[in-house]
């Protein structure tokens, strides 16, 4: 069934995006939606606008018949539902109901786990705990890549208390952040979901050695533990008043909604943490509700879709035109390479054609001095996303935010134009895609939002692929050689050999 259906859209015309713009004129109408958070007007709007894609309403139809042969909407219920949809570990995919949706026990247990807290994120900026200055995070992947794009988004103009996340196991990683913090007035939140991982582990006692050195009155009266596993926490020492758990089924990449996020809440204080849920929730009932091309998720994993699969493309590019969403790239890689970088199905098949594409981007206009020359006459058709605010983070001179918003703009517009030219060194042949994301403001709600439609939309293409999103098991080789080369005593290949012995591991 399947297979019919990707010949079909492999025999698909392809016009230019310049045709598709001609040749429609309700094109914009039809593929740049207005995504309004909902009746609160806090809570904001953000636009998204595929209409610069190579989708057009033949590829839609047969993108939306792909989905109901991959019962897409059976999937996506199945996720709400908190139902087994990660079968290779025979678990349910929480997250959303962190942020209220989902199944209704498993949302009462999210609520009670953040009413926790909250209640320990208010304690701590009151001083029920003393003076507390900084708070050094420490995780590793999901535990600390989203906690740390959250922070870095949303704490612009000030933090309650100034968070650095330190993940890298790299002593230099934690050294920079020890140097910025007084150990006097510094607590430690400790992020992992086994309360195990090595890296995380190993920076956790250098903190407690330091605050040791310093000589902090009870150390351990410092730390907060954030885990699926709180008896190993009470095991290393942490104070069970000071566990916030989180519920077994969320994953570590899509756990920010959890008490992953207790760094983000002690940065901009609990009302804006429930604001960024509040964001993400409304995206997470536009996805359940709503069906075919009008939902923003699946659309664009048509997209993504027609250009790995038919189109050939190995990499998507994002650039966020707004220095506060700097990490965003980051935090993308991991949540879709690591989601959906597969080679067999969920039913243990292989895959039959490429999927997940290598995520990179970076920072507009930084980028427009790097990159884009590749993207613009290079020989790699590179799909785009620019994301940009309307609003500007800053309270300079307005010209900035204007050239700023001037260039993301006309980087879309050039990339789809092209420019003849005589001199084949000058001419550009257009005709490259990319997609737009415009908030209206970064606010908790539009960034919630924002990263909640990057989860579903990483869910979607799964889906459409027949792909289980929900594990990782290609990170766990290179860290069980690690363990390896840890113990001694195993023979390596010569070249891994040779570096053991020039490093001094040997």
């Amino acid at each position: 069934m399947t297979d019919a259906i990707w010949d079909a859209l492999k025999g698909l015309a392809k016009p230019s995006l310049t045709e598709l713009f001609d040749g429609d004129s309700q094109r914009l109408d039809k593929l740049s939606t207005r995504f309004e958070l909902g009746e609160e007007e806090t809570l904001g709007e953000i636009r998204f606008d595929w209409s610069k894609t190579h989708l057009d309403d033949a590829h839609i139809a047969a993108f939306e018949e792909l989905a109901g042969a991959m019962d897409f909407a059976g999937r996506r219920a199945a996720l709400f539902a908190g139902e087994i949809v990660n079968p290779t570990e025979g678990r349910a995919a929480e997250h959303t109901a962190q942020r209220g949706v989902g199944k209704e026990e498993s949302v009462q247990l999210a609520l009670d786990y953040h009413h926790k807290t909250a209640a320990i994120v208010e304690a701590i900026l009151r001083g029920a705990m003393g003076e507390v200055k900084h708070l050094i995070h420490v995780g590793i992947g999901g535990s600390a890549l989203g906690p740390a794009l959250a922070v870095d988004a949303l704490a612009e103009e000030g933090s309650l208390v100034d968070v650095h996340v330190v993940s890298n196991i790299d002593g230099v990683a934690l050294e920079r952040a020890l140097r910025a913090c007084d150990p006097q007035t510094t607590m430690l939140a400790i992020a992992s979901k086994t309360f195990t991982t090595i890296e995380t582990m190993t920076n956790a006692e250098s903190v407690m050695n330091w605050f040791r050195e310093n000589d902090v009155e009870d150390p351990y009266g410092r730390v907060v533990a954030l885990t699926a596993s709180p008896d190993k926490a009470v095991e290393w020492g942490v104070d069970e008043t000071r566990i916030l758990p989180f519920s077994e089924s969320v994953g570590g990449r899509y756990s920010l909604w959890s008490s992953i996020g207790f760094p983000v809440a002690m940065a901009l204080g609990w009302p804006d943490f429930a604001e960024f849920l509040a964001g993400a929730a409304a995206m997470d009932e536009h996805f359940r509700d709503t069906d075919g091309a009008d939902n923003l998720p699946l659309r664009a994993a048509f997209a993504d879709q027609y250009y790995t699969r038919l189109r050939g493309c190995q990499t998507r590019a994002v650039f966020a035109y707004d220095q506060r969403l700097a990490l965003l790239p980051d935090y993308l890689q991991q949540l879709e390479m690591e989601s959906n970088g597969k080679s067999v199905k969920a039913d243990g098949t292989p895959v039959e054609g490429p999927t997940a594409p290598i995520t990179w981007g970076g920072v507009g206009t930084d980028a427009q001095h790097a990159v884009f020359q590749l993207l613009h006459q290079g020989t790699n058709l590179v799909p785009v996303d620019f994301i940009a605010c309307i609003a500007p983070g800053d309270d300079l001179a307005e010209d900035h935010h204007r050239i700023l918003l001037s260039n993301c703009f006309a980087q879309g517009a050039a990339l789809m134009a092209g420019k003849a030219s005589d001199d084949a060194a000058r001419a550009y042949p257009g005709d490259r895609p990319s997609a737009t994301i415009l908030l209206d403001d970064l606010t908790p709600a539009t960034f919630g939002a924002l990263v909640a439609f990057h989860e579903h939309r990483t869910f979607a293409n799964a889906v459409l692929m027949g792909i289980n999103p929900f594990d990782q098991f290609g990170v766990e080789l290179g860290k069980a050689i690690a363990k390896q080369i840890e113990k001694g005593g195993t023979t390596f290949d010569p070249s891994t050999e040779a570096l053991l012995q020039a490093a001094g591991i040997a």
